[in-house]
């Protein structure tokens, strides 16, 4: 089978809890701290203030995105024999003791190399109120490098996902899947949404928003549990994507354009017909056919087509913030990254194909900065693009 994952620059289908009601903390700030939605960085912020969030040193400046938080990689790394889910009985600490097979000081870097699984204790851990949940993500660069990533909550039944009321530590399980990474202590891998009851629109909704905000550049969307994205595979200027090289030399997560595209990635040519051979466990970079747009009181995550039609799946990173995409926020015609995977058998897809829904959901108030220019965004406005830590080579 082939795996596919589309970032806005991680999926399932973002949790649904009960309706809201006040948190807390929060109670009597506002109708917005009653309604129900995905919370913005100003509340994020107030979760901080009132150590609902509980972080390990004071936070990076650029930690708090427009609708998430990025988490940070704690002190230790332990190598692990296999990849585990503790369920409602155990902590992820009872779990990993019998499943480590060493620990790694992640103060200094490390690198972590392919095939390996690794449980990093993360620096934010939470004491969050009965009607807030959480889900997580990989960050856009952490997708395009095709290192997999999951949050771990004790007693979690599922990965990405922390329960209303959630008191506890967060861990990262890691796993590098073509190119060996350099991490350490205060590395940003993942992303955390927080959400208060259920805003996710209805197809109905969607259709609305579509006709007021236009979410993709098309006058009849093909919308059934969310709105439909598709690939090009006819490319601009002959380019439709990358296909990773193996046996690379290792990449540092938090360095920018420190290296060579050629060194790491293949270019593929558009073909005259439009479609692509996915090799199995080949990792791709595609762009959709599709310009997104993410409204300003909106957020989007991408989540996977319906696996029985095809032996693919897109995206690891699928969160895409307010604003992606939004003109006055300089993102007009933005494409959704596509990473793509194949799995089992070599699977030939079609120009146009579709490969994820966007399902969208309410925030509970407008942030004050949006994706892109108002937080100096690497992938706003972006067409087909890698990572932020690749470059073209100079001539």
């Amino acid at each position: 089978m082939a795996e596919a994952k589309a970032d806005g620059g991680g999926g399932k289908g973002p949790a649904q809890p009960d309706r809201a009601q006040p948190d807390g903390a929060n109670a009597g700030r506002g109708p917005s701290d009653r309604r129900p939605g995905i919370l913005p960085a100003e509340a994020i912020r107030r979760l901080v203030d009132n150590r609902q969030i509980v972080t390990g040193g004071d936070l990076a400046t650029d930690q708090i995105q427009p609708a998430s938080l990025d988490l940070r990689l704690g002190r230790i790394a332990y190598r692990v024999r296999a990849s585990f889910l503790p369920g409602p009985l155990h902590t992820v600490k009872q779990r990993l003791d019998p499943l480590k097979m060493h620990q790694i000081d992640l103060t200094r870097g490390a690198v972590l190399e392919t095939g390996c699984v690794y449980i990093v204790p993360l620096l934010e851990e939470l004491r969050l109120p009965p009607h807030l949940a959480a889900d997580a993500n990989p960050k856009s660069s952490t997708g395009r490098l095709d290192v997999f990533t999951r949050v771990i909550a004790d007693n979690a039944r599922a990965f990405d996902k922390v329960e209303a009321g959630y008191q506890g530590p967060l861990y990262l399980e890691i796993s590098p899947r073509t190119f060996p990474i350099l991490v350490r202590t205060g590395s940003r891998l993942s992303q955390i949404r927080f959400r208060r009851g259920h805003a996710l629109l209805d197809d109905a909704e969607t259709l609305a928003l579509h006709r007021a905000e236009r979410l993709v550049d098309t006058d009849s969307p093909n919308i059934a549990d969310g709105i439909a994205v598709s690939v090009d595979l006819a490319g601009r200027a002959g380019l439709v994507g990358y296909r990773a090289k193996r046996h690379t030399a290792v990449v540092d997560v938090d360095r920018r354009a420190g290296y060579d595209v050629v060194d790491f990635w293949e270019a593929i040519e558009a073909r005259p017909r439009g479609s692509l051979i996915l090799d199995p466990g080949e990792f791709y970079i595609l762009a959709s056919k599709e310009a997104v747009h993410v409204p300003p009181t909106y957020a989007a995550e991408m989540v996977p087509f319906d696996p029985l039609v095809g032996e693919f799946r897109v995206h690891y990173a699928g969160f895409f913030d307010p604003g992606f995409g939004h003109a006055a926020a300089g993102g007009h015609g933005a494409r959704a990254v596509l990473e793509v995977r194949s799995r089992d058998v070599p699977f030939i897809i079609e120009d146009g194909q579709i490969v994820g829904r966007l399902v969208y959901e309410h925030l509970t108030e407008r942030p004050a900065s949006l994706y892109g220019t108002d937080i100096g965004s690497h992938y706003q406005a972006q067409g087909l693009k890698l990572s932020k830590h690749f470059h073209l080579p100079t001539t």
